[in-house]
């Protein structure tokens, strides 16, 4: 598993861990344009310099699978925000299980638009909650029309809810922490990632 520190590749260029190499560069093209020091208005010599260090990873297999093995988690192992006392019990925690919940659902869906769906058994693994737990946030987010539910029954976030996390992103600090750990919890989980029918 990533250091607490390590820099994660795909969620820098913001891709799919599954990404052809064709995706990688033109990516890549785009940000290193972005980014390059002679770009008077955006350059940013640090950020281009990490961009060149990832685009050299993951553009070649040997190097890029190496790279990989870091993100691997043992199974069903919940990312360890969740584990945390801010989600025991009491009518608190269920709010902070309700944006867990929507900030996977956001991350998802930006790492991966063509599949931003998770099933229950996704969030299960990710959060380390019993179904039941979710189930009620599920419920109420769904209630309120900030999750949606595909034709496969998985989970997806409704621009609503989109609107809503990100409204309340900048002043919430715990909101903040949630939700780079879910970031990289979709980033981590490839099942998640790669399935198409959840």
């Amino acid at each position: 598993m990533l250091p607490q520190t390590a820099i994660n590749y795909y969620d820098l260029l913001q891709i799919n861990p599954q990404a052809e190499i064709e995706t990688i560069e033109r990516v890549y093209r785009i940000l290193a344009g972005r980014y390059h020091p002679d770009n008077m208005q955006t350059g940013d010599a640090e950020r281009f310099k990490v961009l060149n260090e990832a685009y050299q990873i993951l553009r070649d297999p040997v190097k890029r699978k190496e790279y990989d093995r870091q993100f691997e988690l043992p199974p069903n192992a919940p990312l360890p925000v969740f584990l945390g006392k801010e989600f025991a019990d009491g009518i608190d925690s269920e709010a902070k299980i309700r944006i867990g919940v929507l900030c996977l659902l956001y991350s998802k869906r930006r790492a991966n638009p063509d599949f931003g769906a998770l099933s229950l058994l996704d969030m299960e693994n990710i959060m380390g909650f019993p179904r039941e737990r979710l189930l009620f946030a599920l419920w109420y987010l769904r209630a309120k029309k900030l999750v949606l539910q595909d034709d496969r029954s998985s989970f997806i976030i409704s621009a609503e809810g989109v609107d809503h996390l990100e409204t309340q992103l900048p002043t919430n600090q715990i909101l903040y922490k949630i939700f780079r750990a879910s970031e990289s919890g979709v980033m981590v989980y490839p099942k998640a990632l790669t399935s198409k029918t959840s």
